[in-house]
């Protein structure tokens, strides 16, 4: 359990789990890394949503389904291969309204203009992997020349928020009306924020409290983190809680552990499934990637990212 009060302190200390899910290194083509994921529990099983990097250079999204944590690393994977080209990041949410799960990622595709885009699936049937439908363009205007990934939907009551990072400190939002998602016409770009801030923006609904919460990855000492941010609404302003290396939301500082100095990409677990992406204060708990300083310096498609999971301790100020 977690005090509300680090969201008011902005303080946190989490303990780190040993890797729950690693890349296979075997066959024609071995896997190198696991990352970027995006997890919900439903009927009883834990889904995990996954980038996966293969040796190869090929990158696809991988499935694994299990009951508990212990069983992550032995459960079978799924492979989706949605698309032949570059598509990662993946984003997992049941939206409501139209009674589907809906899978937000990344793909890179020359007959698309833009060629990389926010695209989408969806399925009724969760338990099937092969049930995705194939992948199509989120925007049905998307900007001419943007400079965006990391891809993030999330809804109020009355629209859908898309967000996204351009890698040189900003985040950025558009807005559609939830009767036109997906694949309406959008609102032009807006900056939500500009910060010392990287990539990976995953933002929340806080249970019983009225904010926002949208954490960020950042870079620092030659390592990644996560910075924390405040809003009463998913249009802003963004007010830093924890936003620095000494301070940060998720970092080597306050997350000590054997295998990893780096909290990169990752989904902190939701008390509900649904497009609200609502947490629990009280119940912190982040899978992430990570990987030792050695690893890390590695070139970056080789980086032998593995998943983790993270749980807050109580806040004793």
């Amino acid at each position: 359990m977690h005090s509300e009060d680090s969201f008011s302190t902005g303080r946190f200390s989490w303990t780190v789990s040993a890797p729950l899910l690693a890349a296979k290194p075997e066959g024609s083509d071995p896997q190198v890394a696991i990352k970027d994921p995006t997890v919900v529990f439903d009927k009883g099983f834990w889904n995990v949503y996954a980038t996966l990097r293969f040796a190869s250079g090929r990158v696809d999204i991988v499935v694994v389904r299990f009951k508990t944590w212990a069983d992550a690393a032995t459960a079978p994977r799924h492979v989706l291969a949605l698309h032949d080209k570059y598509y990662c990041a993946p984003q997992l949410f049941f939206y409501q309204p139209q009674r589907r799960w809906f899978l937000i990622f990344q793909l890179a595709d020359d007959s698309r203009n833009p060629p990389f885009q926010p695209c989408y699936s969806t399925t009724a049937d969760l338990s099937d992997p092969k049930s995705w439908s194939k992948p199509q363009p989120l925007m049905a205007n998307p900007p001419a020349k943007p400079k965006w990934l990391d891809f993030w939907v999330i809804c109020d009551a009355t629209h859908a928020h898309l967000f996204w990072t351009s890698l040189d400190g900003k985040l950025w939002r558009a807005q559609t009306e939830r009767k036109n998602f997906p694949g309406g016409t959008w609102s032009a770009p807006t900056l939500a924020l500009q910060a010392d801030i990287f990539e990976a923006s995953h933002t929340y609904k806080l249970k019983d409290r009225p904010e926002y919460l949208t954490i960020i990855e950042a870079q620092g000492k030659g390592r990644r983190y996560f910075k924390a941010y405040l809003a009463d609404t998913l249009a802003g302003p963004w007010k830093p809680l924890a936003d620095s290396w000494e301070k940060p939301f998720a970092g080597l500082t306050n997350c000590p552990s054997p295998w990893t100095s780096s909290i990169s990409h990752g989904e902190l677990i939701r008390s509900r499934n649904d497009e609200t992406l609502e947490i629990d204060p009280k119940n912190l708990q982040f899978l992430f990637q990570g990987a030792s300083d050695a690893e890390y310096r590695t070139a970056y498609g080789k980086i032998p990212w593995k998943l983790g999971l993270l749980t807050a301790k109580p806040d004793l100020r």
